[in-house]
């Protein structure tokens, strides 16, 4: 019963996520050089979270990415580092772009 409630507790807030997520993506900037659906100058975030699936260390590893920046994963093209972003934001935002389907 417990974990049930746990279950639909957490399906309840995926819209509220999904809806921060992308807040949060949009006010950091990171829309500039990425698309939930399509490749920019850097990969869509469904292609990441594809990559990613089912990896344990996946937010863990992008969070780190997102304010380290990065470079050879997806092409020639670095990803800056993004100082802007928290370790808080990036974790959420690591989250959210491996939440995209």
């Amino acid at each position: 019963m417990k974990s049930t409630l746990i279950a639909l507790l957490a399906v309840a807030a995926l819209p509220a996520m999904a809806a921060d997520g992308m807040a949060l993506a949009q006010s950091k900037n990171c829309l500039a050089c990425h698309a939930v659906d399509k490749k920019l100058v850097g990969p869509a975030y469904k292609d990441v979270a594809a990559k990613y699936a089912g990896q344990k260390d996946a937010a863990a590893k992008l969070a780190d990415k997102i304010m380290k920046g990065g470079s050879g994963v997806w092409g020639p093209v670095p990803m800056p580092a993004n100082t802007q972003v928290n370790a808080a934001e990036a974790k959420q935002l690591a989250e959210w772009v491996l939440s995209q389907k």
